[in-house]
């Protein structure tokens, strides 16, 4: 599956309305509005995962730059694949600090 980005959406989208727009370009699998937490509005964009690479490149060449809802919409194919997720291992922040030696603690 490929992920692609829509940016530029209304605040009031509905998942569906954006599935069957999308989905007469592509079999479209899952999509993910993003929404503000304390007031369930869009943030004005969205993620889905595109059956496959044919379908998600006639998406993004029929879709971007349309209007949809009165906004013109940016598609693009999102740089991080969710077929291919590669394992990163995370930068270790102490990794180029010396160590200072404590001091011996005195005996009493």
């Amino acid at each position: 599956m490929v992920k692609i980005f829509i940016g530029g959406l209304p605040d009031n989208i509905q998942e569906m309305d954006l599935a069957i727009w999308v989905s007469l370009h592509g079999r479209v699998e899952t999509i993910k509005v993003v929404r503000d937490r304390a007031t369930g509005k869009c943030k004005g964009y969205a993620f889905l995962e595109i059956y496959s690479l044919p379908d998600a490149k006639n998406i993004v060449s029929t879709l971007n730059g349309e209007t949809f809802k009165g906004n013109v919409i940016t598609v693009k194919i999102s740089e991080e694949e969710s077929g291919a997720k590669t394992a990163k291992p995370k930068p270790n922040p102490n990794a180029n600090q010396t160590f200072k030696n404590k001091r011996p603690r005195l005996q009493r």
